[in-house]
């Protein structure tokens, strides 16, 4: 196992990641970026992107590609595909252990992320892979003339919905409240779509299958009360976010549900430690707004490092 030393570490290597090692770079701080899967992030399995500045329509993955090549000008040192082990943020000097290499840094830019939420109901474990995806991109292509559900209301249910007409013959989007909460023009497609029915003021209770494969989901009306059957042969939940923040959790302040609290400036409770992107608690995800928050983190990490240089750590925490 190999020791590397870096001023700046960066975990996490989605949008946030990139943008914040690439301006960590640029501030001379001898940066490296760490990820558990290959760079990219969430947008990797996005069709299409329309929101982000400057594109008014892109691939996800040819963005990621175009945030990729940027940093390489840089010649960051890249680890993709480390398994983490052991993640100490309470030092001075962070200590980031994976199976192949041991990393040692004064800063650390926490960019992990966020995983799809699950559901908790019966039948959705052991559908995994048979029936119950969270990736339309990935997964639309098996389910060509079939019936499928989606559950959730915000812009990644609505727009991955009108995504599986492309595949499916029907598409059901099932929503826990009487109206959507995604973008109106993302709801004015949905609707204007013959392919898609709304099932309003529900929740599923249970996914069921036959040969190993989903084939029906039971359901509750919230108003009525009443129970119902779907008959479909693809689930795809789309009802939030969890934080990847197990290997790190309890070492800083986080909320309830687990995403990293931090101030304007991205900085964590614990010092030298810097939150960006989904991971951290925010009132949008969105990749325009994880690439800001990795520019504030990569800006104050250096801030931090060249504060080091001359004054003490005392002086850093009362300032």
């Amino acid at each position: 196992m190999e020791e590397k030393i870096f001023d700046c570490i960066v975990l996490g290597g989605g949008p946030a990641g990139i943008n914040a090692a690439l301006y960590a770079l640029r501030g001379n701080a001898k940066t490296c970026i760490i990820d558990t899967s290959t760079l990219g992030g969430q947008p990797v399995n996005y069709l299409e992107i329309e929101n982000y500045l400057g594109f008014p329509s892109i691939n996800g993955y040819e963005l990621s590609e175009k945030f990729e090549e940027h940093l390489d000008k840089f010649n960051c040192e890249k680890f993709p595909n480390e398994e983490i082990q052991f993640i100490d943020l309470t030092g001075e000097i962070k200590i980031i252990k994976t199976l192949k290499n041991v990393f040692k840094g004064r800063t650390v830019i926490l960019a992990t992320g966020a995983s799809a939420s699950k559901l908790g109901i019966k039948g959705e474990k052991e559908y995994i892979g048979h029936g119950v995806s969270y990736c339309a991109v990935c997964d639309g292509g098996f389910y060509k003339e079939k019936n499928v559900l989606v559950i959730g209301g915000g812009n990644a249910a609505v727009e991955e919905g009108c995504y599986l007409t492309k595949f499916a013959k029907k598409v059901y989007i099932m929503h826990r409240r009487n109206e959507l909460r995604a973008d109106k023009i993302v709801q004015q497609r949905a609707f204007e779509n013959e392919k898609v029915e709304f099932i309003f003021d529900s929740i599923p209770l249970e996914i069921t299958g036959e040969n190993n494969h989903v084939s029906k989901v039971s359901y509750k009306n919230l108003k009525t009360a009443k129970t119902d059957t779907i008959s479909v042969e693809g689930v795809f939940p789309y009802i939030g976010f969890t934080p990847n923040a197990k290997h790190f959790s309890g070492q800083i302040m986080q909320d309830e549900k687990g995403f990293i609290l931090v101030d304007s400036c991205m900085r964590t409770s614990e010092l030298g430690v810097f939150a960006a992107g989904d991971v951290r608690k925010t009132p949008l995800r969105q990749v325009i707004t994880a690439v800001s928050d990795g520019a504030v983190a990569g800006v104050y990490a250096v801030k931090y490092l060249e504060e080091l240089k001359t004054v003490s750590k005392k002086e850093i925490l009362s300032a």
